[in-house]
């Protein structure tokens, strides 16, 4: 029996082999529909559940079998399903179990207010790596303020009891909005006593991918203020103090001195990722929604998209002087929510700075920036006045 068991190193073995290559691929983002029960106020994709012409659009679980088999042949071990709301689909329970058959990890978002006990039996069966599940408030006015619909609140703890219940794991975020913001440090204590691990939650609203007018409207009305998002981080105590003991690595005055003209400065086509819309066009960014930059996989493959995708993002670049002054010279690159992506949504540029996303960061960098030693109670007066 000894005889068979190889003792080497993590990485000598072969399985690192096939993401030496160009068109390495860890895994991907499953969006199943852009169609959601709910309404929320802050979305940037939802369609409402009965939308037809979305509904025909949505990728066949034929079509999905065949995305995932390329995607495995690249190396891909871990799926993410999302939405919209993906127990929507009919056939979510067929295609979760086909892409469990393929071999890979499967994590679900869900806003939980669909799920049965047919679900529940599914992932007790064949366990996903992750189900995460969106708060929106704690209270039924509240968490119905957001998500526009009568009942759901019921309808989220009912789901959740179930998981709960019959000993699923399940990690609760939050998103930070003008609606909830009152309710944040309840939101907090919430996700804390149900969640798996850790519990997230994130002030970052973009623009639709649709660009609908009214909708845009509703998000940036859910926005928080750079001096309101700066003191719901402050609030929590030891996720702040971690922020200031890093914040060498945040800020960075050095950046002021680069002459890059890229665009992309992020990690994008090199991080063996890809997200694909519930219309199968591929995006190496989930958020990256200009159409020079997507392609569309029932025309072609996913290997072909990296070809093509990769090395495009890699080499555009810019010489608008205010994005290479403000942007690509900019120290608090690491404290900032702008991209390129979010910009596009925001402008219809690539390489346009947006004012809101400058505010939030020059705030956060003076927060994470005062001295360490400063007392608790300074610090966080501003704090428990907002929650």
């Amino acid at each position: 029996m000894n005889g068979h068991v190889v003792k080497k190193p993590l990485r000598d073995f072969e399985i690192w082999d096939r993401y030496d290559g160009p068109d390495k691929l860890y895994s991907f983002d499953l969006e199943l529909t852009a169609r959601c029960n709910l309404n929320c106020r802050h979305c940037y994709i939802n369609l409402p559940a009965g939308h037809s012409h979305s509904a025909c659009n949505e990728l066949t679980i034929k079509e999905i079998s065949r995305i995932a088999d390329q995607a495995v042949d690249l190396g891909a071990m871990w799926c993410l399903l999302s939405g919209g709301e993906p127990l929507l689909r009919k056939d979510f329970g067929d295609i979760y179990l086909m892409l469990k058959k393929k071999g890979l990890l499967l994590s679900v978002f869900t806003n939980a207010t669909l799920i049965s006990d047919r679900h529940i039996e599914l992932f007790l069966t064949y366990p996903p790596r992750d189900i995460e599940i969106t708060v929106y408030g704690v209270t039924p006015e509240t968490y119905e303020k957001v998500t526009r619909r009568p009942g759901s609140f019921q309808a989220f703890k009912r789901g959740l009891d179930l998981l709960v219940s019959s000993g699923l794991q399940v990690r609760l975020k939050a998103m930070a909005l003008r609606s909830n913001v009152h309710e944040m440090s309840h939101i907090a204590e919430f996700c804390r006593r149900y969640t798996k691990d850790y519990f997230r939650y994130d002030a970052n609203l973009h623009l639709r991918f649709d660009r609908d007018v009214a909708k845009n409207r509703d998000i940036i009305s859910e926005r928080l203020s750079a001096a309101e998002v700066v003191a719901l981080e402050e609030s929590d105590r030891e996720r702040f103090a971690a922020l200031q003991e890093q914040c060498d690595k945040y800020v960075l005055p050095e950046f002021e001195r680069n002459t890059s003209t890229r665009v992309f400065a992020c990690g994008i086509g090199s991080g063996g990722s890809v997200n694909i819309g519930y219309d199968g066009q591929l995006r190496l960014c989930s958020s990256l929604y200009h159409p020079d930059y997507m392609f569309d996989l029932r025309s072609g493959t996913i290997k072909e998209a990296l070809r093509q995708l990769v090395q495009k993002v890699k080499n555009l670049t810019s010489n608008r002087e205010k994005f290479l002054t403000h942007c690509r010279a900019c120290s608090l690159v690491n404290v900032c929510q702008w991209c390129p992506a979010v910009a596009y949504l925001e402008t219809g540029l690539l390489d346009e700075p947006v004012d809101h996303f400058c505010r939030v960061a020059h705030a956060r960098a003076d927060s994470v920036q005062q001295p360490v030693n400063e007392s608790a109670e300074e610090k966080t007066t501003d704090s428990q006045k907002l929650l």
